[in-house]
């Protein structure tokens, strides 16, 4: 439960993180005070193995035309992914991604639409960087060093992925209970201070909402936990870098209204303090956004 009091009493309880600014970002040329006003992180699948089957694109002219939209609608960043972070989801080969990624991130890139790249594998992460991906979405943390001097290489920026195991894809179960804060900034420090060390300043961290841990039992204890580490996010603003939140969008509880739902958590996200939002619906979220920001509903 997430009750008025219970926000009350974090904010009460943790006033300095509360006012903490975060390092600014620079993304293709593009520097964004995320103090000021979140990033929106706009999603296309390249796999139909996703969860989200609206943000699906069946082919590369697809997966562009999507970009555009989603550039349109207020996504500052485009994020592409061709393998699916779901457990049962089917492994896709490196050549396989690659394949799949380097004409939507070349072709996006050339239009001036800011691309991310969500990976693991250095051979994918090379091949999109030099097509022009500006970010690297780091669903990993083998080959890390590899992979951090490509993005430092291409000048571009990092998002370090709560990652308890090898990839997203071999984690079966959260190993903290209910992602505290002390073992996420314990997490996160150490690869912060590494990333920097292989000359990659330009750094954003994700807690990990977007991934399926087996030990979250139901869908509703799932979105209970997604929901209090939304609103906490400003507690790991003492590490001095941006916080991605992958809003939920929690199909067993929205059903058929499951597009209203990321709006919904990113009033949460919003009230945090979180600094870039990976969404798939991006108009409804900008929308919320903006009422917010005019109504001056602030943390």
């Amino acid at each position: 439960m997430i009750t008025l009091g219970d926000l009350a009493s974090l904010v009460a309880a943790h006033p300095t993180e509360l006012a903490l600014p975060v390092a600014d970002l620079t993304i293709a040329g593009r520097t964004y005070d995320l103090d000021a006003q979140p990033l929106l992180m706009g999603v296309v699948n390249l796999s139909r193995d996703s969860t989200y089957r609206d943000s699906i694109a069946i082919s590369t002219e697809s997966a562009v035309r999507r970009g555009r939209i989603l550039a349109a609608q207020g996504a500052g960043l485009v994020d592409v992914g061709a393998e699916s972070t779901t457990l049962r989801a089917a492994r896709v080969s490196s050549a396989d991604q690659v394949a799949a990624l380097v004409p939507v991130v070349a072709a996006l890139s050339v239009e001036g639409i800011a691309t991310s790249v969500e990976a693991y594998d250095a051979d994918v992460v090379r091949a999109c960087l030099a097509a022009g991906a500006a970010v690297v979405n780091l669903t990993g943390t083998e080959h890390s060093d590899e992979i951090l001097d490509l993005v430092a290489q291409h000048d571009a920026a990092v998002i370090l992925c709560f990652m308890p195991g090898p990839t997203a894809r071999d984690v079966g179960e959260l190993p903290v209970d209910g992602y505290p804060i002390p073992a996420l900034r314990d997490h996160f420090a150490p690869r912060i201070e590494h990333a920097r060390a292989r000359g990659v300043p330009q750094i954003v961290i994700d807690p990990g909402l977007g991934f399926y841990y087996a030990n979250l039992t139901t869908p509703a204890v799932r979105a209970q936990q997604q929901a209090a580490l939304l609103a906490s996010t400003f507690r790991l603003h003492d590490l001095g870098v941006p916080v991605c939140q992958a809003l939920p969008h929690a199909f067993d509880l929205f059903e058929e209204e499951f597009r209203t739902a990321e709006g919904f958590f990113a009033v949460l996200a919003l009230l945090g303090r979180a600094n870039v939002l990976r969404v798939h619906e991006v108009a409804h979220v900008a929308a919320v956004s903006r009422a917010m920001h005019a109504l001056h509903i602030t943390p």
